[in-house]
């Protein structure tokens, strides 16, 4: 009897992230460069998601920054890597521009070209509790595992007032997180591990499906290298009120 209650107790629970991940899947994308000269071709630099009208999309401000590779004469074109359901296609690319930057909060807003995509719904992250189980979704690790959306569990450890530093890495160490304490925003810290090509994913309520931030940073031991090697079980999400207040200033110019 105890073994039958336990699988009853647990079977919804199961049933809900499954659904909820299939959800969101078709909503985050890759973010990257494309030139017909490069060998690939496409170059993931990290994740986004589709929100809005569908043919926007938000990532980390860091993902972004920089110029594009390439000669000025052959330039590669930002690109992102939608989700296809289609014979011999896993994604279909759709070159995009840049309409919005936060750098404050490390957010980007795109617009790329083509049929809208399903968005992504935005709830207010004034709403998020210290405890409250999340999800985020995103593309780890580049491609070195080939480009599958990757999700993971954990929940909402800490909300710390806190300010980004200016360097475009957003692989912290302990040194540079103690100078983040005294800052003056908001800032999820997860007790989930994040790895190089998470940021700009998704933070998202496993229940609801419902955006609650943006992937922007990674604690790590040592060197960049060690994120991969010795992952601290550490990350941190931009709360999706800043997310909200981006696309309304891009309406608004």
């Amino acid at each position: 009897m105890l073994a039958v209650a336990l699988a009853l107790w647990h079977g919804p629970a199961r049933a809900e992230i499954t659904e909820v991940i299939a959800r969101v899947k078709p909503s985050v994308v890759i973010v990257g460069t494309w030139r017909a000269s490069d060998s690939p071709r496409f170059r993931m630099r990290g994740t986004g998601f589709v929100v809005g009208d569908g043919n926007l999309a938000v990532t980390a401000a860091h993902v972004v920054a920089g110029p594009l590779d390439g000669a000025s004469d052959n330039p590669s074109e930002l690109s992102v890597m939608l989700p296809v359901r289609a014979a011999g296609a896993d994604f279909k690319r759709r070159r995009a521009v840049v309409l919005e930057v936060d750098l404050l909060h490390d957010l980007a807003l795109l617009r790329f070209e083509g049929d809208a995509a399903p968005p992504l719904s935005i709830r207010d992250s004034v709403l998020v509790r210290e405890g409250q189980s999340v999800a985020f979704m995103g593309f780890p690790i580049g491609g070195m595992l080939g480009f599958s959306a990757v999700t993971h569990r954990g929940m909402i450890s800490s909300i710390t007032q806190s300010v980004l530093p200016a360097q475009t890495a957003r692989l912290l160490n302990e040194a540079v997180v103690r100078g983040l304490r005294t800052g003056a925003f908001d800032l999820f810290q997860l007790d989930a591990t994040a790895y190089p090509g998470n940021s700009g994913s998704p933070l998202f309520d496993p229940v609801q499906g419902d955006l609650l931030g943006v992937l922007s940073m990674a604690l790590i031991k040592g060197t960049r290298e060690s994120a991969l090697s010795q992952p601290s079980g550490i990350s941190y999400a931009i709360p999706s009120r800043f997310v909200a207040e981006l696309i309304e200033r891009a309406r608004g110019k």
